[in-house]
């Protein structure tokens, strides 16, 4: 018996510099990447502000929604990813790509998002393993611990029948979406201004 679990599928590129690339990804479980099709709908609706933004991928996986961000031209990408081997085949994938603008941590989302980061960030996706309660939490942590840039955008993609989400006062909900087993929402963070 081999003791590496061997690569079983693909995640491919939609669109930009390394588009229709496919890169191989591990068969795990909880490991469901964002469909083409959702993807397509969800860039689209980011194709104004991708370019030259700082993007938090907090639950990596496949690292299909990080990788589509580079490819799109994303100034920098930091993703969070628990499983080691998703991890290590991200940061694989990257140097395949060649890209030097991207981070990867192993390591519980959770806990990461409760340090406050040296900088925010200007589109954030949540995109965790379904029916643990995980989108929730960590949506609070986001803002408890200032990662969102002023007018940052949230994509929040859950099952399907978790059919309300509460966000923070401060947060706008632009889109939303269901297809198949899942939901997805688009966010943007308004802070309220002092008036001048």
């Amino acid at each position: 018996m081999a003791k590496n679990k061997p690569l079983s599928g693909q995640v491919r590129i939609i669109a930009g510099q390394w588009r229709s690339r496919r890169l191989p990804i591990h068969d795990l479980e909880g490991l469901r990447p964002t469909t083409d099709r959702v993807r397509e709908t969800l860039f689209n609706w980011l194709s104004g502000d991708i370019a030259g933004a700082r993007v938090l991928d907090c639950f990596g996986g496949s690292g299909a929604l990080c990788l589509e961000s580079l490819s799109r031209y994303a100034a920098f990408a930091k993703v969070f990813e628990l499983q080691t081997s998703a991890a290590k085949q991200l940061q694989q994938n990257l140097l395949t790509l060649k890209c030097d603008c991207a981070e990867v941590v192993q390591g519980d989302t959770l806990a990461l998002l409760q340090q406050t980061p040296s900088q925010g960030f200007d589109i954030i996706f949540i995109d965790p393993p379904f029916r643990k309660g995980l989108a929730q939490q960590a949506i609070a942590l986001l803002s408890e611990h200032q990662w969102l840039n002023n007018n940052a955008q949230i994509y929040v993609e859950t099952e399907s029948e978790l059919s309300s989400l509460t966000v923070p006062s401060d947060w706008v909900q632009l889109k939303e979406k269901k297809a198949g087993q899942v939901i997805y929402r688009l966010y943007q963070y308004q802070p309220e201004m002092d008036d001048a």
